[in-house]
């Protein structure tokens, strides 16, 4: 509806109507019209927009041919995997010797020459698989029972000890923790513990790593001792620390390792610049070749993710190249029974002790086995057999490669 406002005499509808014929001739012609003083009362309003506006350009109506040849075979895709270079190498480290090699051991053990972070890359297999050491104390020690009951008949022998954990659990290393020797326990002679070493030595012919106490001044002492008594046998002093240089005995553990022709195991806790450190000292003494490191492990529960970043970060930063991370690692899987679910009484949704201590042995050692671990400190035999078995399901296969399979849907497995 049109109407004028503010004038007298305005047309109403009807009118309006009626002088629509002699408006439409009036506007034949006429491009524009301008109404000026009108108001438009206007209801709902629809738009059509042409649907050919939007349309794809050189868009055809007519619908696209459809091909009526079936397919009669697959598309063959082939895969090729990527090969990534790293410009570093963790340095290889040996352990034990023969009688050839001027020590008694049966077969030497190497470890570390990974170019890869571990089980990255198939292409990439790890040079030395890692291997386990098998705890054996020269004191009677405080064991949860799951783990007493397996060494109840040898504990207060550690030569038989030894023996068992070869002949019986398959260990590739013994590790002899001298604990008597500390001042605030037994505090045992130096002579008591070379004689210990030595009957170990006489009782196995796998490699061995030689605990200390923690004691800087007490370590230094027997590490000495032990070095000049197994000269050749290149066993594993476990372990250097910074303490041991600031109560300046580092550089005769050192210099005995050099002139013994064994090797060091650097300790440091959970500080990358600490080891890159500690390793910095003792390449004043020794070949680099000599040293492998242990950059702490924490148990499940306590911190163990935290840990397997240490040794990732380590890991990747030696394959970058960085040498002063460039050597083997240890974990001592063994501290995962500090943690208390480990071995302590719970309730019955915990399961039972006997299986939670070595899962969470196992967990431990799993997890840094991923994180470039070369060896495995441990105790439990169900946890040893677990990592074995792990170990080998991810070495390469020596089998030449399956033919590769395009009829998917039909092939037998």
């Amino acid at each position: 509806m049109v109407t004028q406002k503010n004038k007298p005499g305005a047309l109403n509808s009807d009118q309006l109507l009626s002088l629509a014929p002699q408006l439409l001739e009036l506007l034949k012609g006429v491009q524009q019209v301008e109404l000026q003083n009108v108001t438009l009362e206007i209801g709902d309003l629809e738009f059509f927009i042409p649907s050919s506006v939007f349309s794809p350009p050189f868009s055809s109506a007519l619908p696209l041919p459809v091909s009526k040849q079936k397919p009669t075979e697959l598309i063959r895709e082939s895969y090729v995997p990527l090969r990534t270079e790293y410009p570093g190498k963790i340095r290889e480290v040996t352990l034990g010797a023969t009688k050839s090699q001027g020590g008694s051991r049966s077969k030497t053990i190497t470890i570390g020459g990974a170019t890869a972070p571990a089980y990255s890359d198939i292409l990439h297999p790890p040079v030395h698989a890692p291997v386990i050491s098998l705890d054996v104390f020269d004191m009677t020690v405080s064991l949860p029972m799951v783990l007493r009951e397996n060494v109840k008949e040898v504990m207060e022998d550690p030569a038989e000890w030894a023996r068992m954990n070869v002949k019986k659990f398959g260990a590739d290393m013994i590790t002899i923790h001298l604990m008597s020797t500390d001042p605030l326990m037994g505090n045992t002679s130096v002579a008591r513990a070379v004689k210990t070493v030595e009957d170990v030595l006489q009782a196995v012919d796998v490699p061995l790593i030689i605990g200390g106490c923690g004691d800087p001044k007490k370590d230094a002492a027997v590490f000495t001792a032990v070095a000049e008594m197994a000269h050749g046998e290149r066993v594993l002093l476990n372990s250097v620390t910074l303490d041991m240089a600031e109560a300046k005995t580092l550089e005769s553990v050192a210099k005995a390792a050099r002139d013994h022709d064994h090797v060091l195991l650097a300790f440091t806790g959970l500080e990358l610049n600490n080891a890159k450190e500690l390793n910095r000292r003792l390449y004043e003494y020794i070949a680099p070749e000599q040293i492998v490191m242990d950059l702490t492990t924490v148990a499940l529960g306590y911190g163990l993710e935290y840990s397997y970043t240490i040794h990732e970060r380590a890991r990747y930063a030696a394959l970058m190249g960085d040498s002063e991370l460039a050597h083997p690692v240890i974990s001592a899987a063994t501290n995962a029974w500090a943690a208390r679910e480990a071995w302590m009484k719970m309730p019955p949704e915990y399961g039972p002790r006997e299986l939670r201590g070595p899962i969470w042995e196992t967990v431990n050692a799993l997890t840094l086995l991923l994180a470039g671990v070369d060896l495995f400190l441990m105790m439990h035999p169900a946890a040893v057999l677990t990592l074995k078995d792990v170990i080998h399901r991810l070495e390469p296969a020596n089998t030449s490669p399956a033919e590769p399979v395009h009829d998917w849907v039909s092939v037998r497995i």
